[in-house]
């Protein structure tokens, strides 16, 4: 196998790297061509990419492992820790070890870390590294650094709510009741096609920043581009959603959701204060789940981090790891 390390995007197109992203055993969004170039685009600023292409000895492409700089010492995988949930080496599914031997065997000599977020319970990954890294010279450590509730989804709504817990169950619909009773006339609508995207994600960025301080906050000049960018090009992919909940022609919750591979995938979300006590975003991400089952969607995925009302859900916790390489 040849390893190649590119200084940048030109070297590469999309089809390319999403058709090799399509062969992969955990394909995600986040680790498409769209998100990858859109996060560099916005955050990598002076610092060094790496994106090492390997292809096999007839030249077809067999991995991509996009690394940049975090600093002089220490390489990530292209997408960060803060914006970017899953990642991964990019390999077809069954021959994820030849590629990371290729990598590793490239990487002689070198001093500097690799330090991999985002790896998810079943990647070949957390097994392989370790056990091949030794004969490199190399160590690779294996560490939990978060957890990701997912639920699998029955084929009706009603099935669904037979699978929660008798007190779950009671509370959404207390929830749902409450908020018809006291907001009467409250609807749903989504949003998924790139034509009006900007305006439905500026509605969707109000609330956001309006639901709590530390989003406003996260919500900065340059994160809102990143947003901006990332979502538009989902949008025209077919990969993004947002969805309101409206009440007198003002949104009072809304959800940012990216949709991958038969996965939808809970992103961000946002509500108005003044309505808190209802939880309005409780009563809207019933709706997401309920289309989801309804469109026939094996997954919903609740990224990173287990707050409460997710696990009010039914979710099966799954645990997200970190990799360190170095000599």
């Amino acid at each position: 196998m040849k390893v190649e390390t590119l200084p940048g995007f030109e070297g590469l197109d999309e089809a390319h790297w999403n058709g090799l992203l399509g062969q992969a055993r955990l394909p995600s969004v986040f680790l498409t061509w769209q998100w990858q170039t859109s996060w560099a685009a916005a955050f990598l600023g002076g610092r060094a990419l790496h994106l090492l292409r390997i292809t096999d000895d007839a030249g077809m492409p067999t991995g991509l492992l996009p690394l940049y700089d975090e600093t002089p010492g220490e390489r990530r995988l292209v997408g960060g820790v803060d914006v970017s949930d899953y990642l991964d080496l990019i390999a077809p599914a069954g021959r994820e070890e030849e590629v990371w031997q290729a990598l590793l065997q490239h990487r002689a000599g070198d001093a500097a870390a690799w330090d991999l977020h985002g790896i998810r319970a079943p990647s070949p990954t957390l097994e392989i590294l370790p056990r091949i890294s030794p004969a490199s010279g190399l160590r690779a450590s294996v560490e939990r650094e978060d957890r990701c509730p997912v639920l699998e989804l029955p084929s009706s709504w009603e099935a669904y709510l037979e699978r929660l817990s008798g007190k779950d169950r009671h509370e959404l619909k207390r929830k749902i009741r409450k908020l018809e009773r006291e907001l009467p006339g409250t609807s749903v609508r989504s949003h998924a096609s790139p034509e009006g995207w900007e305006e439905a994600l500026a509605e969707f960025l109000r609330l956001h920043r309006l639901s709590k301080v530390g989003k406003a906050r996260f919500m900065d000049e340059r994160m809102e581009a990143f947003f901006r960018e990332v979502t538009r090009s989902l949008a025209a992919a077919g990969w993004a959603r947002l969805w309101f909940l409206d009440h007198e022609g003002a949104a009072v919750a809304a959800f940012l959701c990216v949709e991958y591979r038969g996965s939808v995938d809970l992103y961000n979300s946002g509500f108005d204060p003044v309505h808190a006590r209802l939880a309005p975003g409780i009563v809207l991400l019933a709706h997401v789940i309920r289309d989801a089952i309804e469109r026939g969607i094996p997954l919903f995925d609740f990224l990173r981090g287990e707050e409460p009302y997710k696990y009010a859900f039914g979710p099966v916790p799954q645990d997200l790891f970190r990799v360190q390489v170095a000599p």
